[in-house]
């Protein structure tokens, strides 16, 4: 059986400590309820939890971002995926995307959240 934790930094994992977190407070994030919620069956979920099949789409991820109170940038990236709005948004200006995000890469976040806030509050 192929395990697919190199490609996924074990994102199975990191979704079944966070459902198993809030099941331990509340019966309803059991494997079942929470597979149902998103529209997929415990037996997938389960082995999505286990590492055993290939990380969810996009439209999944974001259901289990939700329901785990997760952020769902955070599961695309774990999944080795990238939302469809920022994919566009790439996509319309790749070369000036690929500089920019390999010009920050080795800031240190307080550096990179300063640029957010200043693009963000910008008058263009």
């Amino acid at each position: 059986m192929h395990h697919f934790e190199d490609e996924a930094s074990s994102i199975g994992d990191h979704l079944r400590k966070l459902r198993e977190k809030r099941a331990a407070q509340d019966r309803s994030f059991s494997l079942r309820q929470v597979a149902a919620r998103c529209e997929v069956t415990a037996a997938y979920l389960s082995r999505v939890e286990r590492n055993e099949v290939a990380p969810p789409g996009e439209e999944t991820l974001v259901k289990l971002a939700g329901e785990l109170g997760e952020d769902p940038d955070v599961l695309l990236a774990m999944a080795g995926k990238i939302s469809a709005d920022l994919r566009a948004i790439i996509l319309a200006r790749p070369q000036l995307f690929a500089d920019l995000i390999r010009s920050i890469k080795s800031m240190p976040d307080h550096a990179v959240l300063r640029i957010v806030r200043d693009v963000k509050d910008g008058e263009w």
